[in-house]
């Protein structure tokens, strides 16, 4: 459920002389809509210039028959956006596209680069103007002023310059490429289009984009790595050494669709081993296990088969009301939950529930899902969440909330229990998340639950610091070391 996490985007690539690559660009970002709402954009190249379109809304109301008819061409990449960088306007819709001495580009990025304001000063230094208040536009412009005999030294500079995550497609006159930072925040696959003469290649957030368009799984691209495809087929070249592995532990939890791999691994069976080693941490004498729609769908049932209790549907969602973020308005995210979720009063009835969500951040929506389920009948509403407490902000590319706004900051376990008005109360722990992913404390980033950053973040989050106008001093945000 997760109101108040919101993922930074999704980001598709291809490259297919032979193929319609607008339509495969819209049906693979249609595939990776829930890592974002509030605009979707593809660029296409005919081998001269670009062909771009970019607007505000869902990827089936940006783009109709006649628009993807205006996009030709043998190579694309496309996104979809959920803002934290810059406001959710039509001028931070991506791809962003820039041209330079070397010609140019068109950039799609899913993560947050914490240096960017640093960064858009130099820049605007040195002459560059900006119309956006997105941290792609600067990675943008670095590409077209970057030095290099090609646009893989071009791409390698610029990497060495960005702090933080970040997952591109970029669209050159006659090639793709994807690239993912040195730490691997964000997921970055690689797909093989089989049909046609001569096939193609797919780069997508996720792997469930690729299921869809009917190519095969390749492999996941590597941290610090720059993969290029055009005519001469697909090369790979690790640009910038990888550091400390860090993929992001809530794309597990919650970003990720179950039908996605992640590190090797299928999401939905790591979600139904959270629930499990949910129930064996937190225990409970209860008549019905219910998952909160979707994402804790699939560790409710983990939680069911672990402890014997019986799994019922008791909350139905309402499939045409997008997810609750994507109004930035608190009033309308509480609203939007009873659009969303309706209980079951028959089900719920005298019943004694353990109800499995994948997390607690602001604590605004929990209690009128605790209550929601008390008025349908449940005698006892026992919370258990398959992350640990969410005690810091992301600086990756996860819109979250400031650390003053997270309960789990400043509030006990407990006090978080009598705020949501539950019986009971339990998170899975650190060690219990992290070895449900069988990746390793080493390959995920748990900073968000420990603090313990991978890279330098800034003292305090600000998503609106690189907008056109606000009084952005520079240094008012230092960089604070990561936790030893």
């Amino acid at each position: 459920m997760v109101p108040s996490l919101a993922e930074k985007c999704g980001v598709f690539g291809v490259y297919a002389p032979e193929e319609d690559v607008a339509r495969l660009t819209f049906f693979g970002l249609y595939s990776l809509q829930h890592r974002g709402q509030e605009s979707a954009g593809i660029a296409t190249t005919d081998g001269e210039r670009p062909h771009l379109y970019a607007q505000m809304g869902l990827v089936s109301q940006v783009f109709n028959e006649e628009v993807l008819a205006s996009l030709p061409g043998r190579a694309a990449v496309g996104h979809t956006r959920y803002s934290t960088t810059g406001s959710s306007v039509e001028e931070n819709a991506q791809p962003i596209l820039a041209e330079g001495d070397a010609g140019w580009v068109a950039v799609s990025h899913n993560g947050n680069v914490v240096n960017a304001d640093l960064l858009r000063a130099e820049l605007e230094g040195e002459g560059a103007s900006f119309r956006s208040s997105s941290d792609t536009e600067v990675i943008t412009e670095l590409l077209v002023r970057a030095p290099g005999a090609s646009w893989e030294e071009r791409i390698a500079h610029v990497m060495r310059r960005l702090n933080g995550a970040y997952s591109l497609t970029i669209l050159t006159q006659d090639a793709v490429f994807a690239v993912r930072d040195p730490l691997g925040v964000r997921p970055l696959a690689i797909g093989r289009l089989a049909h046609g003469s001569s096939g193609g290649w797919v780069f997508a957030s996720e792997s469930c984009a690729l299921d869809h368009l009917g190519a095969e799984f390749v492999r996941e691209i590597e941290p610090g790595e720059i993969v290029r495809v055009d005519e001469a087929g697909l090369r790979a070249t690790q640009a910038v050494p990888p550091r400390r592995r860090s993929l992001c532990m809530l794309e597990y939890i919650y970003f990720a669709r179950p039908d996605s791999r992640l590190g090797g691994e299928l999401v939905h069976p790591v979600r139904m081993e959270m629930g499990a080693r949910l129930a064996e941490e937190h225990p409970v004498e209860a008549d019905l296990v219910v998952g909160v729609p979707d994402s804790a769908i699939a560790a409710a049932i983990g939680y069911a088969r672990a402890s014997g209790i019986p799994y019922g549907e008791a909350l139905i969602k309402n499939r045409y009301v997008g997810r609750t973020f994507i109004h930035p308005d608190q009033l309308l995210r509480e609203r939007g939950v009873w659009l969303k979720f309706n209980p079951l009063p028959e089900l719920l009835r005298g019943k004694r529930v353990v109800v499995v969500d994948d997390s607690i951040v602001r604590a605004t929506t929990t209690p009128r899902v605790v209550a929601m389920l008390r008025r349908a009948g449940a005698t006892e509403v026992h919370m258990r969440i398959t992350s640990p407490p969410i005690t810091h902000p992301c600086f990756y590319g996860v819109d979250m909330a400031t650390r003053s706004e997270l309960i789990a900051a400043h509030e006990s376990v407990e006090g978080i229990r009598r705020h949501i008005d539950a019986d009971s109360l339990g998170y899975l722990s650190v060690e219990g998340t992290v070895a449900a992913t069988r990746q390793g404390r080493d390959g995920l980033c748990t900073a968000c639950f420990t603090g313990d950053y991978p890279g330098a973040v800034p003292l305090q989050f600000d998503k609106f610091v690189l907008e056109s106008g606000g009084a952005r001093d520079r240094h008012a945000v230092p960089l604070t070391s990561a936790a030893p």
